[in-house]
């Protein structure tokens, strides 16, 4: 089925997506904080017709933009937040920008663009064609802490969807049926007693021995959880001086499972080991619960339909430009491109990803709050190739190539390919039937219950 005047309008757009893109990553910004990004976002679907809300579930930086009307109701959902000591130019070595500290490494200003290109090519295609169905853009926060989605839907954002898609810049185009892990994040604060560590040690209560003694306890506790389990932590605060017993230390925690359930059972048993620690040294504890995600659950049938609209959707050619400014950034891991080479089948003359690579079956050790929408209802992810083929997770060389024309062609290739994805929905009915059908089979009777707590606030997001 033509899908044209979907594309002919993310191509009339062009140059205002991309604008847009850059906009964002020139100024980036941290988790709750994307009012730039925000605000930017929502000028741009309002003026393409949509009926937009900024601070959709209760969060101040996210947007919930509207078209349509009726069945079926698809989610499109966008991501513009950034990562500290990213900062980097448009270069082929490390060169940070000077006095900006944080960077799209992770490529969001791409992510949130592309799913802009779909919304605004979808709704040229729909109002043509006089077709049924609501299209949704979601600008989530927050995604690198793992919680802005959460939020979003214990606020409501997500209630009514029929499916979801989600985008990510990476080095190759593909879908996957892996998913990424369930995850947990907690802060231990111990208060313990001031001395002097020489003078009068018996006096002190060392609030970062309790912190070691729960990092040590954690570590045995890996020897009884599955292989399938991650716990990884960073000292945030240990003290000032040597020569003072620290009165306050804490410790941040990730803990990570395949599933949610397990996230909250070997949660359940490192609270009860840093409370543990907190009796042997006689601190206080403050455990600061600070959220949580559901691993992905990427839908078989709309994988095969991402897939099947990879395959359609036009791809933009690389440039001579392209390539060698590709090459030099692989040239910096070269050990990493023999890896993704060799992954992907490619020849070592590769320097940039073209084609669509098979359905793959890894699934990602990683995390990200997408898996909340996708325990709502059915939902996808997938990847365009925005980087060099040898590029690191959240690097300096994602950074660089988010800000040149390698990221805006895999993010321009990536919304037309969800344009594709939303109309094959709403043209054909029987697919979503079979996603549902899919959907509650995985969901076995379940449902979502939100990992962010009632009382829990949404994070420093004053503007």
């Amino acid at each position: 089925m033509s899908v044209k005047t979907a594309y002919e309008a993310i191509e009339k757009y062009r140059n205002e997506l991309n604008d847009l893109s850059l906009a964002i990553w020139k100024n980036p910004e941290g988790p709750y904080v994307e009012h730039f990004a925000c605000e930017k976002t929502a000028e741009l679907l309002k003026k393409h017709g949509f009926n937009v809300e900024v601070g959709a579930g209760g969060v101040k930086a996210a947007v919930k933009a509207t078209w349509g009307s009726g069945k079926p109701v698809l989610g499109f959902l966008g991501e513009y937040d950034a990562l500290p000591g990213m900062s980097q130019e448009v270069a082929t070595e490390m060169k940070p920008i000077e006095g900006q500290v944080y960077g799209h490494a992770c490529g969001h200003n791409l992510l949130g663009v592309a799913h802009v290109g779909a919304v605004i090519g979808l709704k040229a295609e729909m109002e043509e064609r006089k077709l049924p169905g609501t299209i949704i853009y979601y600008g989530c926060p927050a995604e690198e802490v793992l919680t802005g989605k959460g939020f979003m839907a214990r606020g409501g954002a997500f209630e009514g969807l029929d499916a979801s898609i989600a985008h990510h810049p990476m080095t190759t185009n593909m879908v996957t049926t892996g998913n990424s892990l369930a995850l947990n994040s907690v802060k231990f604060h111990f208060k313990g007693v001031t001395a002097h560590a020489g003078g009068d040690p018996h006096n002190g209560r060392s609030a970062l021995d309790a912190v070691e003694i729960t990092n040590v306890g954690c570590n045995y506790l890996r020897e009884h959880v599955t292989t399938d389990v991650r716990m990884h932590y960073v000292i945030t605060s240990g003290g000032t001086a040597p020569n003072i017993v620290p009165d306050y230390a804490c410790v941040w925690y990730y803990v990570r499972a395949p599933r949610r359930e397990i996230v909250e059972e070997v949660y359940a048993r490192l609270v009860k080991v840093a409370e543990g620690a907190a009796h042997m040294t006689e601190t206080k504890l403050e455990v600061e619960f600070m959220g949580g995600c559901y691993e992905t659950m990427n839908n078989l049938t709309l994988v095969d339909l991402i897939h099947q609209n990879l395959q359609e959707a036009p791809q933009d050619k690389w440039t001579d430009e392209e390539i060698a400014f590709a090459k030099k950034l692989n040239d910096t891991t070269p050990h990493l491109k023999e890896k993704a080479v060799s992954f992907m089948g490619l020849s070592m003359d590769a320097e940039l990803h073209t084609g669509v690579g098979a359905i793959g079956s890894i699934g990602n050790s990683g995390s990200t709050d997408v898996g909340d929408v996708h325990h709502m209802a059915p939902g996808v992810f997938f990847t365009t190739a925005c980087y060099n083929i040898g590029a690191p997770g959240h690097s300096w060389q994602n950074t660089s190539c988010s800000g040149h024309s390698i990221g805006e062609k895999g993010m321009i290739y990536g919304a037309k390919a969800m344009a594709k994805w939303g109309l094959d929905l709403i043209e054909k009915p029987e697919i979503l039937k079979e996603a549902w059908k899919e959907f509650e089979e995985s969901m076995g009777g379940k449902k979502y219950k939100c990992p962010i707590p009632e009382g829990l606030p949404v994070p420093h997001q004053d503007k």
